[in-house]
């Protein structure tokens, strides 16, 4: 508007462009006067300024300003003031309603005519700046007024390339750092309202660092080192922000409760009516989760992989059938230690289940032959199966496996009503790389020896609590298990002949626990760790014959072997106490 009310009309197109570069309003406004031009008023002069001002504040769209007449006398006015009326007026006068009069049409011709997008913001809603200027008389901060101008982002000019800001008459851009600093400095030394004081801290508010202004994604990441009860009762509670971030997708498709007595079925009804993209959840030590808070959840919850619930003695067929039923993607079910578990779970996860991969239903006690083998039938695709005291399960159900289960690497049956004749038909498992057959009663030397000439990717032998396994055995196995690099014989029937057969056949074995073999001495513990190349761990504990200073000597010439004896131990874990700040001075007597 400030074009339109010009003293000399032919003026006008000459100046019009350049004070469309200079303005920072991007369009023709009355304030064009007030930043390209310099002066100063007299006392009359700022009188009739502020009743001008005043009565230019009161209009409030473009087509009130263009109706908007000043006389010649005013107008000299306007033209003789110059920066100095930013200073002289008050703030309350030039305010947001000024800079609310720009006109949108001119915005999309400028958009048009440089070809650069014009960013549209809420100029009262941006930090504001400070122009503090000093009187022509040379007066200090406390005669100088304030004046509060918005700040916004402005197109790049189409010539040089550089930021359109709030320029002199020079063309220069204010420094803005030195602006705000400016204002700071001047908001501790002048005296304001209580209006104005909560106005400047909303408009510092977005200056202070804060954590949230950090993308979306990098809290997440963050927030993915959380445990779920860190994030459910402690992050969650910082904001709504946070509390948003902590429902994110990502972090309700592996939820793991478990040992959270809080856990209720409640809790995986919310879960399941708001996330149904769970794919895996542990319930282990949930004494609260009842079988209706497992068929609510899995339900609504079709693309379930992994479910895990040890030890949840008051869950009963009704959960796992459910699961069953619901979830045909399931690859992985533990459910160890469940007494109420019987045969009709498993057959439905037989007929539901192809998919399935890992099963662990040990100490399950009312498990049968009948249910072993109907999930052996329908799980072609298995490749982990462990039970352990399942005194239910006999040779029927490891012949059963090994005849429809071909892709089995992991197998166990701890402690489990199984015989040599069971134990011979894992010898198809071509793929078998770990077997448990840990406190077997009736398990013989030639059984093993068998397993290990046909298993040739076997890896991990655990034969422990087996007192029918002799140096003999153990010698067949250092020779045969070409893959074998852990063997566990706790508790056999073997001598210092069995580590040096070790030591002298096997070029694979890096661990070996002989605990609580009684016939070890000293000459079976120092000739395997003399002659092993790949020895990494020899276990001794209570191997009553072997001298604590001999180990004492093993460990200093023998530093890559890891000794375990009840003193050897002992000592670890104070050094690992030590590493962790413990100090027994400190420390309170029991």
């Amino acid at each position: 508007m400030g074009h339109l009310l010009s003293k000399n009309g032919k003026r006008v197109k000459k100046r019009k462009r350049k004070l469309r570069k200079n303005c920072f309003l991007h369009g023709p406004c009355m304030l064009c006067f007030i930043v390209h031009n310099s002066g100063s008023l007299d006392e009359d002069q700022l009188e009739s300024a502020s009743k001008l001002a005043e009565r230019y504040a009161t209009l409030s769209s473009p087509e009130d300003c263009a109706k908007f007449l000043l006389s010649p006398k005013e107008l000299a006015i306007w033209e003789e003031q110059g920066k100095s009326l930013l200073s002289s007026v008050p703030a309350k006068l030039i305010g947001p309603q000024l800079f609310r009069t720009v006109s949108n049409e001119y915005s999309e011709m400028v958009c048009k005519r440089k070809c650069t997008g014009v960013q549209r913001c809420t100029p009262c809603k941006q930090p504001r700046c400070t122009f503090q200027e000093v009187t022509e008389n040379g007066a200090g901060g406390d005669s100088a007024a304030q004046c509060h101008i918005p700040l916004c982002p402005l197109p790049s000019s189409s010539s040089d390339g550089s930021n359109v800001g709030l320029q002199t008459d020079s063309g220069e851009s204010p420094d803005v750092t030195g602006s705000t600093a400016a204002l700071q400095s001047s908001s501790e030394s002048s005296q304001l309202t209580p209006t104005d004081n909560q106005s400047d801290s909303k408009a510092f508010e977005t200056d202070i660092p804060s954590i949230n202004h950090l993308p979306s994604s990098i809290l997440l990441k963050v927030f993915s080192h959380l445990s779920v009860r860190e994030r459910c009762l402690s992050a969650s509670l910082v904001c709504k922000y946070w509390y948003d971030l902590c429902l994110d997708f990502q972090f309700w498709k592996q939820i793991d409760l478990s040992g959270l007595q809080q856990v209720t079925d409640d809790l995986l009804v919310k879960i399941a009516s708001r996330r149904q993209n769970v794919t895996e959840i542990n319930i282990s030590d949930c004494r609260n989760v009842l079988d209706f808070g497992i068929c609510s959840l899995a339900s609504q919850c079709a693309g379930l992989l992994k479910y895990t619930a040890y030890r949840c003695k008051q869950l009963s067929d009704l959960s796992l059938i459910t699961i069953a039923m619901h979830c045909p993607l399931l690859q992985k079910v533990h459910v160890g230690n469940q007494d109420k578990l019987t045969d009709e779970a498993l057959k439905k996860l037989g007929v539901h289940c192809s998919e399935l991969k890992d099963v662990h239903f040990g100490q399950c006690y009312s498990i049968t032959d009948e249910g072993m083998v109907a999930l052996a039938k329908g799980c072609p695709k298995l490749q982990r199966i462990y039970m352990q005291e399942n005194k239910l399960v006999t040779d029927k159900s490891v012949k059963a496996f090994a005849e429809h289960c071909p892709e089995l690497q992991f197998v166990g049956f701890m402690g489990c009503s199984v015989t040599s004749q069971g134990v011979i038909h894992l010898t198809r498992l071509k793929n078998l790389s770990s077997l448990d057959l840990r406190h077997i009663s009736e398990l013989n030397n030639e059984t093993v020896m068998e397993l290990v000439r046909k298993c040739r990717s076997l890896s991990s032998l655990n034969l422990c609590l087996n007192w029918s396994i002799n140096d003999r055995c153990v010698e067949i196995i250092a020779k045969e298990g070409r893959s074998l690099k852990e063997l566990y014989l706790v508790s056999c029937k073997i001598t210092d002949y069995a580590l040096i057969a070790i030591g002298q056949y096997s070029t694979t074995i890096e661990t070996v626990d002989a605990g609580w073999c009684k016939e070890i001495t000293d000459q079976g513990a120092t000739q395997i760790a003399k002659s092993s190349k790949s020895l990494r761990y020899l276990g001794l504990m209570r191997c009553d014959k072997v001298n604590e200073e001999t180990v004492e000597q093993l460990v200093q010439h023998y530093p890559h072997i890891t000794f375990s004896t009840v003193m050897q131990d002992c000592k670890r874990t104070l050094e690992r106490a030590y590493q962790m700040g413990w100090n027994p001075n400190t420390s309170t007597s029991s």
